[in-house]
Parts: structure tokens; sequence; C-alpha cells
């Protein structure tokens, strides 16, 4: 595990927690690490909900498709972030989105069940990092809410620039890489690719915007 503590350090689970301290709860945890190619589903819809992830390398997605086999990507999760932790937290019965590998990728899987139940030995660093854990879930919360808010947009045109200004307000540049392809961006929003295309042309025509592949501008 040591090999991964550069990585590890900058996870949100385990923020203000000492090196050495971090390797014992690793230990204590029962944390194990797992090797997923592109495109390989790590966890499944209707899986039991029992593990958090924290993505070492590589990336993953999660989505969700509807009974009429329409797939809505909810989030990309990158290096050192977290997915998961909220309906394992929950302990509901089986996951209900499906993650996916993006790109070969190291996933660190921990049993929620000994995050929440502290341990015998009564590990001096578990209540940081239970509070290290609600403080994530309250910010996978807020991006929830901004999600609601985009795709809440009555039309295609509203949900781009909805999506690009939050993208703007969080890295405070007027200009910025997303995570998604064009498809990815359309399920995302939850609209046509081709309708999504169509619309990026038009803005870009008048001016609003520039786009070449993931990269965005707002003008």
């Amino acid at each position: 595990m040591r090999k991964y503590l550069e990585i590890l350090k900058k996870c949100p689970l385990f923020v203000q927690i000492e090196e050495d301290q971090l390797l014992k709860m690793l230990s204590c945890l029962g944390a194990k690490v797992e090797n997923f190619d592109k495109k390989y589903t790590v966890f499944f819809e209707g899986a039991p909900a029992k593990y958090i992830g924290i993505v070492l390398s590589g990336s993953v997605q999660i989505s969700r498709v509807d009974y009429y086999g329409n797939r809505s990507i909810l989030s990309m999760v990158g290096p050192s972030e977290v997915f998961a932790e909220a309906f394992a937290c929950a302990e509901v019965a089986s996951i209900p989105v499906t993650v996916t590998a993006w790109e070969p990728s190291e996933i660190m899987l921990i049993d929620c069940s000994h995050i929440l139940h502290i341990c015998e030995n009564a590990c001096a660093f578990h209540q940081q990092l239970i509070y290290n854990l609600m403080k994530d879930l309250a910010k996978k919360t807020i991006l929830f809410h901004q999600r609601i808010e985009i795709t809440s947009k009555r039309t295609t045109r509203e949900k781009l620039l909805t999506y690009l200004t939050l993208q703007a307000k969080n890295t405070g540049k007027n200009h910025f890489e997303i995570p998604f392809d064009r498809q990815g961006l359309a399920d995302y929003l939850e609209v046509e690719r081709s309708g999504l295309s169509a619309e990026i042309g038009k803005m870009t025509r008048e001016g609003l915007i520039y786009s070449k592949k993931n990269y965005f501008e707002l003008l």
C-alpha cells in the first residue's frame, strides 16, 4: 500500500490523517486494490451496495440506464476521488447505478461496514475518518443539486449554458476542458447527441462559445 500513499493523501477520506496512521488504517479497514481494464464494469447496477471505491489511477464513469435503455451519465471520478459511498453508507440492498472503468484503472475497495462500525482496536483515526466521510457526502449532495439545476432546464441550449457557466465558476476561468466526449456530454445533459452538436454549432456561429472536442471557451 505504501506506493499509493501520495495519491491517498489527496483523497478527501484521509484528510488530517498522518502517513503512519494511514498505513495502519488501510490494514485495519481491510482495504484491497483491484485493476480494471478500459470499459470493464467495476460495479453492476443491482450489485450489493457494500464497498466504497477510491480511484488510484485512471478514471471511472458512473451512469444509469432507464427502462427504455437510455443512458444518463451522473459523474466522472478521477484519481484520489471517492465513489459509491452514499449507497454503501445508506446500507441499501443494491447499488442503483453502474460504475465503469473509463480507462485502465486501479481501484481501492473498502468495505463500508469497517468504517461505520468502530473496530475492537478503537483506532484513534476512526473518528476523523467518519468526519471526513460525512464532509465528502455533503459536498456530493451539493454537486447533485447542481446537476438537477442543469437537467431541469427546458432546452438543450439552456442545459448546455448552465453546465458551461458552472464549469467556468468552478475553475475560475472562461476556458476549460470537460471530462466528456460529445456522446458523454449528451448523456450527462440528458439530451440527444445530434441536437447537442447542432446547438454547439449554432452557439459557435453566434460567437457565444468556442469548442474543440472537450475544450470549451465562453466568449
